[in-house]
């Protein structure tokens, strides 16, 4: 189960701050950020990214400074990126670029078929990342469809 800790809300208040001051969630307090990862009716995971810390090779795991947090749903047929978030001291480093490329490995892993990068509003520059993840499955009328940027954009 997810566990929400006062670490990760403090990287996720940095990462509102610097990046969403005037979005929906930015007055978002502890409470409403465990109520966030708590509150679920799927199968919720946090997955932390931490820099290597002085035992990293022995261990296998990054003990370091945490710089980057996916809260994350594993459903059926793949991951949902329900919110991701990084340090904004580190956004020279794409590490959200990151933590998708780390989730299609992660998907391709268990053997799940997608990875859901979450809702996406055409024209709005804050989501322009997800149109470079291809290929890519939009909800239309019919349901799902898959999208073909080329067609769209000739």
């Amino acid at each position: 189960d997810a566990q929400p800790s006062t670490e990760q809300y403090s990287l996720f208040r940095a990462y509102l701050d610097a990046r969403h001051r005037r979005g929906g969630m930015s007055d978002m307090t502890v409470l409403d950020y465990a109520m966030m990862v708590e509150d679920t009716h799927v199968d919720t995971k946090i997955i932390e990214y931490r820099r290597r810390g002085p035992d990293t090779f022995i261990t296998g795991k990054g003990q370091g400074e945490l710089i980057a947090v996916a809260l994350t749903d594993k459903m059926a047929d793949g991951l949902s990126m329900v919110y991701s978030y990084f340090n904004p001291d580190f956004e020279d480093r794409s590490l959200g670029t990151f933590m998708i490329l780390d989730h299609i490995a992660r998907a391709r892993a268990m053997g799940l078929p997608h990875v859901y990068l979450g809702y996406w509003v055409n024209g709005s520059r804050k989501m322009s990342y997800k149109m470079r993840f291809m290929p890519q499955e939009h909800l239309g009328p019919k349901g799902w469809e898959r999208y073909d940027h080329e067609a769209v954009t000739r």
